[in-house]
């Protein structure tokens, strides 16, 4: 005892004459000591971050992951409404075979559409007939050709009167007309029938929910189809007028002509 109690006392006056040196070892010290490892049985925080853990996985599973699994059986009864109501798969296989049945009607009415016609037997009636079967709109610059070598020209002025050379003037104008309209209408339909072709096909191997930009499409071609069927008609009525305009012109040139002989018997029973 008495030799621990003067190391004791060796140490204290070490101490007190070594203060500085003393006040950095102990802090050495203790920085350099081991922390005590907590247990998860006696740590409260890891008890506490294992119970918020716990609740966090329960709401992911209970709420969220029902409220999921309530939408996923909602999507699929949307998905077996569409598959067996709106677009059932037997309808739309009939509906393509219905697109692909009519696909070879409408084979068959174009080839029907290319049997010649051609009737004209002379060189020069041949030539015009074949200007205006050609659905060729490049041919309209000859019909005005073709049209004098067949019908001739308008008179010159001492072969007729004014009034019958211009009414021979505006038939040949509505005729030619007429008949270049005919040929760019041929035209059209040609291309009409190339789109419908077209869509057709498309149809059959659409999809259904494209089948509503197929169908918008189609009802564009319609109205196009419409426009020239108007123009069509449109000419149809010129040369319908011109028929009703020559005609008046003839009752009026026929009553100017009976006035004339009128006035010249007068003349002559005048004179006698």
């Amino acid at each position: 005892m008495l030799k621990v109690g003067e190391s004791l006392k060796r140490g204290s006056r070490w101490v007190c004459g070594h203060k500085s040196r003393t006040l950095v070892l102990l802090v050495v010290l203790a920085l350099a000591a081991p922390e005590p490892v907590r247990s998860q049985f006696l740590d409260p925080c890891c008890a506490i971050m294992t119970a918020g853990l716990s609740t966090i996985s329960s709401t992911l599973s209970g709420v969220i992951g029902g409220g999921l699994n309530r939408i996923v059986l909602i999507e699929q009864g949307i998905s077996n409404f569409e598959r067996t109501v709106v677009w059932p798969e037997s309808f739309i296989n009939q509906a393509r075979a219905l697109v692909g049945s009519l696909q070879g009607i409408f084979t068959q009415i174009e080839g029907v559409m290319r049997i010649p016609v051609n009737s004209a037997t002379l060189p020069a009636t041949r030539q015009f007939e074949q200007n205006l079967l050609s659905r060729d709109p490049n041919q309209i610059a000859q019909t005005s050709g073709d049209y004098a070598a067949v019908y001739g020209t308008v008179p010159d002025a001492t072969g007729a009167s004014p009034q019958t050379r211009d009414m021979v003037d505006m038939t040949d104008a509505a005729a030619e007309a007429t008949m270049k309209r005919a040929i760019e209408i041929d035209a059209l339909s040609e291309l009409e029938l190339q789109a419908a072709d077209q869509i057709n096909r498309n149809i059959q191997a659409a999809a259904p929910g494209s089948a509503p930009i197929i169908e918008a499409q189609a009802d564009a071609w319609l109205v196009r189809a419409n426009a020239y069927t108007q123009a069509a008609t449109a000419d149809l009525m010129r040369v319908r007028a011109v028929d009703l305009a020559d005609a008046s012109a003839n009752i009026k040139s026929g009553a100017a002509n009976t006035a004339a002989v009128q006035q010249q018997i007068y003349n002559l029973l005048k004179r006698q």
